[in-house]
């Protein structure tokens, strides 16, 4: 039985990407007759972040205003309470550039552990408030995550499949993905947003009867 391929667009610094990739996983359990692929992706939320990343106080001030700031949060709280994803917003001090973070994923996928490395980028950085484009905090996700033999700190110091992620992430938007998550299955039908397990699991069914 050839698997379903589920293509799952995101950014790591995308909290409703963490929120669609846990109800994700419980749509998945919902569905066990159904043989499925799943493949995360690159997307830049923010293109404009610099290498270095930025302060993230600053940074969310900047786009949404001291005011609005308060309780902007609030309803991906509420939502993270009810599938499970553990945000702690109060420990994050850096929003990074993730082409880094998005380059570790690709050499994941190849080793067959991404969807495991997408999980522990993801709580990272949401969880424990670490600075998922730094070279010291891909490199022991690495090592924690079954690619301890695969030179991670000396690919991330090169040039390597840089241009690759770029091209998906081009990639991704000529075909019309403007926001994330977007769920691509059988590369037939897109699903946008982090909708309910039932939804997608609703979604997967009916991609796997083609």
């Amino acid at each position: 039985m050839t698997a379903l391929r589920i293509d799952v667009v995101s950014d790591v610094i995308c909290p409703w990407c963490f929120l669609g990739k846990r109800r994700l996983d419980k749509a998945l359990s919902m569905v066990p007759e159904v043989k499925v692929e799943v493949i995360f992706r690159p997307f830049f939320l923010d293109p404009t972040i610099p290498p270095e990343g930025l302060d993230r106080h600053a940074y969310m001030v900047a786009k949404f205003g001291e005011e609005r700031l308060k309780t902007i949060h609030d309803p991906l709280i509420a939502a993270g309470k009810e599938d499970g994803v553990p945000y702690a917003f109060d420990k994050i001090t850096r929003t990074p550039n993730t082409l880094n973070a998005h380059r570790l994923l690709r050499w994941a996928q190849a080793a067959g552990v991404q969807p495991t490395v997408a999980e522990a980028l993801f709580m990272a950085y949401w969880h424990h408030g670490q600075d998922v484009g730094d070279t010291d905090v891909l490199t022991a996700i690495a090592g924690a995550n079954g690619l301890k033999d695969s030179g991670i700190r000396e690919l991330l110091a090169s040039d390597r499949d840089v241009d690759a992620v770029q091209a998906e992430v081009a990639q991704a938007q000529a075909i019309g993905v403007t926001g994330v998550p977007t769920f691509i299955l059988a590369s037939k039908y897109g699903v946008v947003g982090a909708q309910s397990a039932e939804h997608l699991a609703s979604a997967i069914r009916k991609a796997a009867e083609g």
